[in-house]
């Protein structure tokens, strides 16, 4: 059987249900979908899509920096937007924590996203990638 290992971080928003915030099994980190929290305060970044990508892609972040990884290590990303209206502002924004060779990607709008966030992202990253 393959080692599986659940990863966490104080500086990425605690998981809020029966999910970790990351799981690593098989040569890969699974992060699961993050919003735009502000893990000292526990609150949704007020504002744009754009300032809730940046912080979700700063708790990505940290989660990546737990196990050993960063942002060059991610693989493929799913985003999820409120509204498809928004897609260029978060792209940007997320652009910019890549330095090209960027991962595959899904982005598509959701009717309606926890804590009524605007943008949720989730992760896979490849250790050694």
């Amino acid at each position: 059987m393959a080692s599986r290992k659940t990863i966490s971080t104080a500086k990425a928003p605690a998981a809020a249900g029966p999910y970790s915030q990351a799981v690593s099994a098989g040569g890969f980190l699974f992060i699961s979908g993050q919003l735009g929290i502000v893990p000292d305060t526990k609150n949704l970044v007020s504002g744009s899509a754009e300032d809730q990508t940046r912080q979700a892609m700063i708790n990505i972040g940290a989660i990546l920096e737990q196990a050993g990884l960063g942002y060059a290590d991610i693989v493929k990303t799913v985003i999820m937007a409120t509204d498809i209206n928004d897609f260029a502002a978060i792209n940007q924004m997320y652009a910019s924590f890549f330095t090209g060779n960027y991962p595959a990607r899904v982005f598509f709008q959701a009717a309606a996203l926890p804590l009524q966030a605007r943008v949720e992202i989730e992760a896979t990253a490849a250790y050694g990638a």
